[in-house]
C-alpha cells in the first residue's frame, strides 16, 4: 500500500470547532475517547484519531462514555488543559444532552442522588473509596413521548420518551446512572439499562447503540474569556431513530439540526 493509499484510507473525526488552543470533534458512538485495561483489545481511541488527523497532540478536557456521541472537546497543549479541567470541576461549563429513555417520566425534573465514586485502571483508591459517595445532580425536560403496541415484560405495550439532560455536576456515567436511579434507564444502556427494551429497539429499528448524545457545550474560552459554544449535529442514526418514532420536530430536537 503507498502512502498515498494509506492517508486516503485514514479515519478522521468531524472537527466542530478548532483554534491554536482548543479542538472540538463530534465524537461517534462506539469510540472509546483513550486507551484503557477494560478494553485491552480495542485499536481505536478518539486521542489517537485526532492526533494523526491534525499532526499534535491533544488533550481531553472531559469524558464521554463510549456509547455516548457529540460533542467532545480537547486542548491543544497541558496548561489549556488544566484550566479546562478546573472549568468542568467547578461546574462552570454548561452541557446539554439528549436521550431516549423507557416510560413516561414526569414533563421536568431534577434528578439529586449521589454516586459512588467510579475510578480509572490507574488511579489510587482510598481504602474507603468503594463507600465514598459524590453529591450529583441533573436536570430533565420531557420533550416528547411515544407508546408502542409491544408487550414487554407484564405489560401490553411499551413507552419511552425524549429528554433534554442538563448535568450540573460531571461524576462517571452520571446520566446513565441518574436515569436508572429514576426508573426510566436509557435506551442502549447495556450496563445500566434493561435488556428487553434493549433488543426491541434492535428487532424493529435496528438500533444497536446507546441512545445518548451531548448536543451543546457553553464554556468561556480559556485564552480570550469569551463566552463560546459548541454544537453538535445528531449522528445520522439518531436521527433516524426519531423520525421513525415521530419525534423529528419534537421541541428541542431543532437545536440537533
Amino acid at each position: 500500500m503507498t502512502g498515498e493509499t494509506s492517508a486516503a484510507a485514514r479515519e478522521t473525526l468531524p472537527v466542530l470547532y478548532r483554534d491554536e488552543h482548543l479542538i472540538a470533534i463530534h465524537k461517534p458512538a462506539g469510540l472509546l475517547v483513550h486507551r484503557t485495561v477494560l478494553d485491552r483489545h480495542e485499536t481505536r481511541f478518539a486521542v489517537q484519531i485526532l492526533r494523526d488527523q491534525i499532526g499534535q497532540y491533544v488533550h481531553p478536557a472531559h469524558r464521554l462514555d463510549r456509547g455516548t456521541s457529540g460533542v467532545l472537546l480537547f486542548a491543544l497543549d497541558r496548561d489549556i488543559g488544566r484550566q479546562l479541567s478546573a472549568q468542568f470541576e467547578s461546574q462552570h461549563i454548561d452541557k446539554t444532552y439528549l436521550a431516549v429513555v423507557r416510560g413516561h417520566p414526569d414533563e421536568s425534573g431534577s434528578i439529586d442522588h449521589p454516586l459512588t465514586r467510579q475510578f480509572d485502571d490507574y488511579e489510587f483508591r482510598s481504602p474507603n473509596a468503594a463507600n465514598e459517595a459524590q453529591s450529583a445532580l441533573t436536570h430533565y425536560r420531557r420533550l416528547a413521548t411515544v407508546e408502542l403496541p409491544y408487550a414487554v415484560d407484564r405489560y401490553p405495550s411499551s413507552r419511552y420518551a425524549l429528554l433534554e439532560l442538563k448535568p450540573e455536576t460531571g461524576r462517571r456515567h452520571q446520566l446513565r446512572r441518574h436515569l436508572k436511579h429514576l426508573a426510566h434507564p436509557i435506551i442502549g444502556d447495556a450496563t445500566y439499562g434493561k435488556g428487553r427494551h434493549n433488543r426491541l429497539f434492535q428487532e424493529l429499528f435496528g438500533c444497536h447503540r446507546l441512545l445518548l448524545a451531548c448536543l451543546e457545550m457553553r464554556l468561556t474560552h480559556p485564552v480570550s474569556g469569551e463566552p463560546l459554544i459548541l454544537r453538535a449535529p445528531l449522528a445520522e442514526d439518531f436521527q433516524s431513530l426519531l423520525k421513525k418514532l415521530g419525534w423529528a420536530t419534537a421541541q428541542g430536537v431543532e437545536r440537533a439540526d
